[in-house]
């Protein structure tokens, strides 16, 4: 059995009422949760979550709830800890699962398709821990980073040596090769990736350890609000 898992809590402080903000006439979480309950495979859709707004929506969808407990719904809380509780719940009620498609409730640039084409990926690499979707972000290299250190002053977030010889290195941003960000859009993963959460990679250990990329164009979670105009993006480009 393989079963879809969305996370979302009500209390966000980049953007409040994010998971429910109207996305092209729609709720953000409508979009993943539309994309999962198309896929043939996906046995029953969850949400994991403390609002009411988002349990409605679940219902209206025929989305089973998890009710996410109050230590996991704090801003503190981690992900990877809601998952891992989350893959509990519905392993007590439908016994061990095949895969588990992991959701977030703010991130639409997710499709039917791309979780199709994960869950091929998985049943045909028993060795992949993964698969999980990624965007290529060169311009947001590591090399790149800044931090602002104690004199109010910019400076390299990662020693620039790590890179190679600092004189080599230049401003081109695709100098570095191709830089991939997991976009939050789709995490599928074998239940040994939450039953042993510590033995992940970091920072999303969920995601286990040999990761296979589901690679699409500009992927994205929403945290803030100037982050619509890209989901709307996607949504009109990609969306079906």
């Amino acid at each position: 059995m393989i079963s879809a898992l969305l996370i979302g809590r009500k209390g966000s402080i980049g953007f409040p009422g994010k998971n429910t903000y109207p996305i092209l006439g729609k709720p953000l979480s409508l979009y993943p949760i539309l994309a999962a309950k198309k896929v043939k495979s996906v046995a029953k859709v969850f949400i994991s979550t403390d609002c009411d707004k988002l349990k409605a929506l679940a219902s209206e969808n025929g989305v089973e709830i998890i009710e996410r407990p109050d230590y996991l719904a704090t801003k503190e809380a981690k992900g990877e800890d809601a998952f891992v509780h989350g893959y509990q719940e519905i392993e007590k009620r439908f016994g061990l699962q095949e895969l588990i498609v992991l959701l977030h409730c703010n991130s639409a640039t997710v499709s039917a398709e791309l979780i199709d084409q994960g869950i091929e990926v998985l049943r045909n690499n028993p060795s992949y821990d993964s698969a999980v979707s990624v965007s290529k972000y060169n311009m947001w290299s590591p090399l790149r980073a800044r931090k602002i250190g104690s004199d109010g002053l910019l400076q390299p977030f990662v020693p620039l040596e790590t890179f190679g010889d600092p004189k080599k290195l230049n401003c081109d941003r695709d100098s570095q090769g191709d830089v991939y960000f997991a976009d939050m859009g789709l995490s599928i993963v074998r239940p040994r990736c939450l039953q042993n959460i510590e033995n992940g990679q970091l920072p999303q250990k969920w995601m286990g350890q040999k990761i296979y990329p589901l690679i699409q164009e500009a992927g994205c979670d929403v945290d803030y609000e100037f982050q619509i105009a890209q989901t709307e993006y996607w949504i009109k480009k990609y969306g079906k």
